[in-house]
């Protein structure tokens, strides 16, 4: 069915591979030290934004949608960000499907209100939706060590992490959060990232396990400078459309050295998905002539229910897991991407960069408080320290 293609497809994206990696290697002789992309690799990532944004639906039209799944009625999921868009689609489709689900919102009272909703058109349908809220805010990272905290102290098992939450803030002025980082760039990579890594103890528990990272095809217009990834030195100018596409291209280099990390037997598997392009929250900062175009061209933009379609798929397929191990046993350099169409996909060429991805992690364990290592000492049932939070993490 929709997983038949990932093996034949794992073939096609290694031929891909290595005739994109001739070409890397020659731009990588010429300049081992980029301070952007090369126009050809922006060209062709805007040539790929454009394709995706034109025939996704084309692309996507085997799928059902609603998307329909398998039984989930053992799993327990976190998703971020879910009292809007993408992830309420998400949530309440995995809530009605069986799933237990926690919603990580920043407005509790909003989630409360939309599982009131739910519970209200699901009544006589099935049993009540197992569904609860939990705080937590990605501008500030001291709510996200309490969130882990506060979850990991019920030792129970979480199943899958779906960091759904992201923000791009079109046109507005570059903003800090209290932790002194680029808005964008804690809100999309660092604070899911310290997120994945503080509830590994939760994940081994539910293992076989997954984390689930809502990227974005922006990704591939992205370029991520180790040395100033809150994009303040003259380098760089920063835009929104920058700081988005650095940050999701960052979450995609943390991610594959993530799934380098967790050895086979862990059981946790690591996965990007591209939801497509999507008529979502975000139109709320455009322009009201960016706005009114938007709107004249429903039939390219998916609905937030569509776009939840590849990460439902990523985070219940039973298959996903083999294609991640699969590509762990070919060492491949990137962690699994899937596409909006619900099949595998190469990120960017910039994302197969392995120097780059593991200095990324490096700087971002540094940015987040924890020291690199600190997967292999949560795997080994260590307690972790956090400069942020102020308390000690264990299995």
């Amino acid at each position: 069915m929709l997983m038949e293609g990932l093996t034949s497809s794992s073939d096609e994206l290694k031929k891909k591979k290595k005739e994109e990696d001739m070409e890397h290697e020659k731009e990588e002789k010429k300049n081992s030290k980029k301070g952007a992309l090369g126009w050809i690799e922006w060209l062709r990532g805007w040539m790929y934004v454009i394709h995706e944004m034109l025939f996704q639906r084309i692309l996507a039209s085997h799928l059902q949608n609603p998307m329909p799944l398998p039984p989930v009625n053992d799993l327990t999921c976190i998703v971020t960000g879910s009292t809007s868009g993408i992830g309420r689609e998400i949530a309440r489709q995995l809530a009605e499907s069986g799933a237990h689900v926690v919603m990580a919102v920043r407005n509790p009272k909003a989630a409360l209100d939309l599982i009131q909703k739910w519970q209200n058109e699901w009544s006589g349908m099935g049993l009540p939706l197992n569904i609860e809220v939990m705080e937590l805010d990605l501008l500030s990272l001291d709510s996200v060590v309490k969130f882990a905290e506060a979850y990991n102290a019920r030792m129970g098992p979480l199943h899958v992490l779906i960091n759904n939450a992201g923000i791009f803030s079109i046109g507005e002025p570059q903003k800090f959060s209290k932790d002194g980082y680029e808005e964008h760039l804690q809100v999309n990579h660092l604070a899911p990232a310290l997120l994945s890594i503080l509830l590994l103890p939760s994940l081994i528990r539910g293992s076989p396990s997954r984390i689930i990272n809502v990227n974005s095809v922006m990704h591939y217009v992205g370029f991520v400078d180790t040395e100033d990834m809150n994009i303040i030195s003259s380098k760089r100018k920063f835009t929104s459309l920058v700081g988005y596409s650095s940050s999701k291209l960052a979450q995609v280099m943390f991610s594959s050295v993530l799934h380098k990390k967790l050895p086979v037997e862990s059981g946790i598997n690591v996965v990007c998905v591209s939801p497509g392009i999507v008529h979502t929250n975000v139109a709320r900062d455009l322009s009201k002539f960016v706005q009114a175009a938007y709107g004249l061209i429903p039939y390219f933009i998916f609905s937030p229910q569509e776009g939840s379609r590849s990460t439902l798929f990523a985070a219940t397929d039973p298959q996903v897991p083999e294609y991640c191990e699969l590509l762990k046993a070919d060492q491949w350099p990137v962690c699994a991407f899937l596409s909006q169409e619900c099949r595998p996909t190469n990120p960017s060429e910039e994302a197969h960069n392995v120097e780059t991805s593991y200095q990324v992690w490096e700087k971002t364990m540094e940015m987040v408080g924890l020291t690199s290592d600190v997967v292999e000492r949560l795997l080994e049932g260590e307690q972790v320290g956090c400069r942020y939070g102020g308390t000690d993490l264990a299995d």
